[in-house]
């Protein structure tokens, strides 16, 4: 029983063994890049937010007209 779910008399399957660390490797690898895009991300949001502030500050300021009531 223990041959059959181990794969065959022969051991582990090399082939198997080598494709599980491809995978591990690329999954290091995307977890790599998503940490820099998140980062980048959270960069350009940054910027974005500050212009954002900036020109609604600016309207604020540039905009003196008096009040219609």
């Amino acid at each position: 029983m223990a041959k059959a779910l181990f794969g065959h008399v022969g051991g582990a399957d090399l082939r198997a063994i080598e494709e599980v660390r491809r995978l591990q490797q690329r999954v290091r690898d995307l977890e790599s890049e998503l940490t820099r895009v998140r980062l980048e991300n959270d960069a350009l949001a940054a910027q974005l937010t500050d212009r954002m502030d900036s020109r609604h500050m600016v309207t604020i300021d540039v905009a003196k007209e008096p009040v219609l009531a």
